[in-house]
């Protein structure tokens, strides 16, 4: 939001794009995004594995829509997690 703010006039279309960007690197590489990281989670495959940098961009894309994050199954895991077969995890 700080970049936003200072270099876009807090433009909500930069808002989303910084968003967008910071959550597939963060998650694609690390498996964690700057809050996981600070609570102590992380994004992993079903199998327990590292997700992988394409699925943290199918994961993002999906969570930028927002309408996937509103629903979620018995697990609490929303469309875009089911989508690209990934759970949040306490690590």
């Amino acid at each position: 939001m700080l970049i936003s703010m200072f270099f876009f006039n807090s433009d909500p279309t930069a808002n989303m794009i910084i968003f967008a960007a910071t959550q597939m690197l963060f998650v694609g590489v690390t498996g964690h995004s700057i809050g996981h990281r600070v609570f102590g989670m992380q994004v992993q495959r079903l199998d327990g594995t590292a997700i992988k940098p394409l699925g943290g961009v199918v994961r993002t894309l999906l969570l930028c829509l927002i309408i996937p994050v509103l629903f979620s199954d018995s697990d609490q895991r929303g469309y875009h997690d089911r989508v690209g077969q990934t759970i949040l995890v306490r690590i």
